[in-house]
């Protein structure tokens, strides 16, 4: 009986156990089935809403990702069907923007013409654009975002950095072509903001091993992949350059220009050819720039971006655009928005601790918001009480640090992975959309950092969209940008 109870006792010790095991349900999700008129084809689909659970070495729950997934059913050979990973940004934002705004079956209907979305009800109407009848499509929630959350006894903050965020992401997609068997299908990433930061970060997880995972194609929408363009501070010129054809798109679109013989197009093409040639020139000059140089600089930069020399050279020619944003309207008592400066609003400088904030962001919030749970809840049949939670708040607890860089000797830049998949994976191609009118990730920096050395720009895609940060709110950019996606994916066929 001794040596009975020792052996029990052993085995119980030798056992893990988990405190918080017991209190961790298992993993709820959601199935149902539907049928939707795409690109002019009638398809039967299945919308599997739910969680996937990632697991520490001992098997135990460590997070819950959820995700929507939405395929095909009655396709018989699934391995010439591609299927499609997106996500949104932040860090710390749910994939409802991709998801209820431009490549779900549904979207919400909002003003096209950026006004104020006003409030409920929104109209959630179908999205015949979307390439359902091409390729699947799942929609990816990081841990912190939407239903997704870290589980038992693990912090969240675990996954709160750029390479863990990833690393948890690219398992996330490895645990789904296992359970849904495929691996030898066509496989596309793609992200918005700070998704395509992580687009960055999840290629190199799912190539930068012996196990890769080989990707077809990336969809980049609004990229930020190099930080320094994001970065006006002193002494570092390349923010003022990249941003300055977005200041002159802005102002073309507020008619604060003169338009006689440009299109859009080719105003911004010679603001990019003046940013980059005299503009840059003059910035790096520094104090050795003559009284000559600069006064003509400073009066070809006031003719691209509406505002005026004095201001300018206040500015000692470097605009911070969230200047700008208050400067170009000033004398209409208005702003204009940062993720899309169609957008105008009153920006109170007086406000204290209730200032507006960008209008380009409260013009279209409360549509997407109600209309994701309103689907979710409804069409998908989710049944889950806690709050679905649309932006996170994780910037403030995000380590920005690469894994194994030295901050002291660089500065955050994600595109060499890109770069370097491109280079071990002939198939990979990229795919980048940018808006005209975009503060967030100007479109000249996503120029700059794709078509630096070590990125084979004959893969590359760049389309351009008349809206901002999220261009699929203005309707033909909508209908463009599900066009362009489209016609990337089947090119790879």
């Amino acid at each position: 009986m001794k040596k009975m109870i020792l052996a029990i006792l052993f085995i119980a010790l030798a056992t893990p156990v988990y405190a918080d095991e017991a209190k961790i349900p298992e993993p709820e999700t959601f199935v149902t089935e539907h049928t939707g008129e795409f690109n002019g084809t009638r398809v039967r689909y299945t919308a599997t809403a739910g969680e996937t659970y990632l697991k520490d070495e001992n098997g135990a729950p460590r997070a819950s990702i959820f995700s929507t997934s939405y395929i095909r059913t009655g396709v018989k050979n699934n391995e010439s069907r591609p299927v499609v990973f997106l996500w949104n940004g932040g860090p710390g934002s749910a994939s409802l923007w991709l998801h209820m705004g431009v490549f779900g079956p549904k979207r919400v209907d909002i003003p096209s013409d950026a006004r104020d979305d006003g409030a409920a009800p929104y109209r959630v109407i179908d999205n015949p654009g979307a390439f359902l009848d091409i390729a699947d499509i799942v929609f990816i929630d990081p841990v912190g975002t939407g239903f997704s959350r870290a589980l038992g006894e693990t912090k969240r903050e675990e996954f709160y950095s750029i390479n863990k965020d990833a690393r948890s992401v690219a398992e996330f997609i490895r645990i789904w072509l296992n359970k849904n068997k495929r691996w030898n299908s066509p496989k596309y990433i793609g992200g918005e903001s700070y998704g395509t930061t992580r687009s960055a970060a999840v290629i190199n997880e799912l190539e930068g091993r012996f196990d890769d995972v080989s990707i077809n194609g990336i969809i980049l929408i609004s990229s930020i992949l190099d930080f320094s363009i994001d970065t006006p501070a002193p002494g570092n010129e390349v923010a003022f350059i990249t941003v300055m054809p977005t200041l002159a798109a802005t102002a073309w679109y507020h008619d604060k220009v003169d338009k006689t013989g440009h299109t859009l197009a080719s105003f911004v093409a010679a603001a990019k050819e003046f940013a980059i040639g005299e503009y840059a020139l003059a910035l790096l000059k520094g104090n050795d720039l003559g009284d000559d140089e600069r006064a003509a600089v400073r009066a070809k930069l006031s003719g691209f971006i509406g505002i005026s020399e004095d201001y300018i050279d206040d500015a000692d020619l470097r605009v911070n655009h969230s200047r700008f944003q208050k400067e170009l309207l000033r004398d209409e008592g208005l702003s204009v928005g940062r993720l899309d400066s169609r957008y105008q609003g009153v920006d109170y400088d007086n406000a204290g601790e209730y200032p507006d904030v960008d209008p380009s962001f409260y013009g279209i919030d409360g549509a997407y918001t109600a209309a994701l749970n309103s689907y979710m809840r409804g069409d998908l049949g989710v049944e889950i009480e806690r709050q679905y939670s649309v932006i996170g708040g994780l910037g403030g607890r995000w380590d920005w640090a690469l894994e194994g860089r030295d901050f002291s000797r660089g500065y955050l830049n994600v595109a060499p992975y890109i770069g370097r998949a491109m280079r071990e994976n002939s198939g990979l191609r990229v795919f980048n959309a940018m808006g005209y009118y975009d503060f967030a990730t100007p479109m000249f920096g996503a120029e700059y950092s794709l078509k630096r050395t070590g990125i084979p720009d004959e893969r590359i895609t760049f389309e351009y969209y008349e809206a901002g940060h999220m261009m699929y709110i203005h309707h033909p950019s909508l209908h463009k940008l599900l066009a362009d996606v489209r016609a990337f994916i089947v090119a790879g066929q």
